[in-house]
């Protein structure tokens, strides 16, 4: 595994095994699977209603609590000082934990700067080791990150060979924030990436598939990846990336690949927020 460093000292991996649209049903053994193969970090949020199977699934794994990354997020609905404070205090129940590796703000909607200073007074109490923002955009990243006091060490975006969210590193650098990648192989129902005879040419040079290249190409670029598979194989093989490094021209090959630089969501789009806002707000 390789690590990156957050703006403040905390070491987080490069490649994390993400727990969205796994049903609560599910998530313990897919948790289970991914630990038992080598996974450290999993990515989860309140959204997701399945943050007591990751909780379950760590418990009974065996392995210490230091030497896991848990990442969960603070929904629309629990948005606000209050509410947030109370949220926070819920996920560190649900993953039966004393403290979350990286808290993150999950929609650029509600009252974020209130949720902020309740993430925030967690940091500070040791309930939380690092805070940072989900899905917000450029123009909406840098407006939040100017006013407040703990710059966001982490933003997590949909990133992957075809939507590689160029054009926002240089804000993300000028805060120091590192990003994290959602959707690292394409999403739901897209076959763009590991399809790919781009990509399926260069692996075969490694021994690797397309989708191993894909997910190196991320963590070379220093961006966290977290793809998600219900198969404990497909797992394994998602993980096995760091005995290979692609060349500087191979990185290059890639980055012709980019169609949607900042994503498939309009996140600015008036429908799209009316529903996030009226559903859940």
């Amino acid at each position: 595994m390789e690590y990156i460093k957050l703006s403040n000292g905390v070491e987080m991996p490069l490649l994390g095994y993400g727990v969205f649209l796994v049903s609560p049903q599910e998530c313990e053994r897919c948790v289970s699977d991914a630990l038992s193969v080598g996974y450290r970090l999993i990515d989860t949020a309140q959204a997701y209603f399945n943050e007591e199977g990751v909780g379950n699934a760590w418990r009974k794994s065996g392995l210490k609590r230091e030497d896991l990354f848990l990442v969960t997020k603070v929904w629309i609905s629990n948005a606000g000082e209050e509410k947030a404070a109370k949220s926070i205090d819920e996920s560190l129940r649900k993953l039966q934990t004393d403290y979350i590796d990286l808290l993150l703000i999950h929609q650029a909607y509600g009252d974020v700067f209130g949720s902020w200073r309740a993430m925030e007074k967690a940091y500070k109490d040791g309930k939380v080791r690092a805070i940072g923002v989900s899905n917000f955009q450029e123009a909406r990243f840098f407006d939040f990150a100017h006013y407040v006091d703990t710059k966001p060490m982490v933003n997590q975006l949909q990133c992957n060979a075809m939507i590689q969210q160029r054009g926002i590193e240089p804000t993300l650098n000028e805060f120091g924030t590192k990003m994290m990648a959602w959707g690292p192989l394409g999403g739901q129902g897209v076959d763009g990436i590991i399809k790919s005879e781009l990509l399926g040419g260069i692996g075969a040079k490694y021994g690797k598939t397309a989708s191993q290249v894909a997910l190196r190409w991320l963590t070379q670029r220093g961006i966290v990846a977290i793809p998600k598979s219900s198969h404990k194989e497909r797992m394994a093989q998602n993980l096995d990336i760091f005995d290979f490094s692609l060349t500087d021209d191979e990185m290059a090959q890639i980055a012709t690949m980019n169609q949607h630089d900042t994503g498939t969501v309009n996140f600015h789009d008036m429908q799209f927020v009316k529903y996030l806002i009226e559903t859940y707000g």
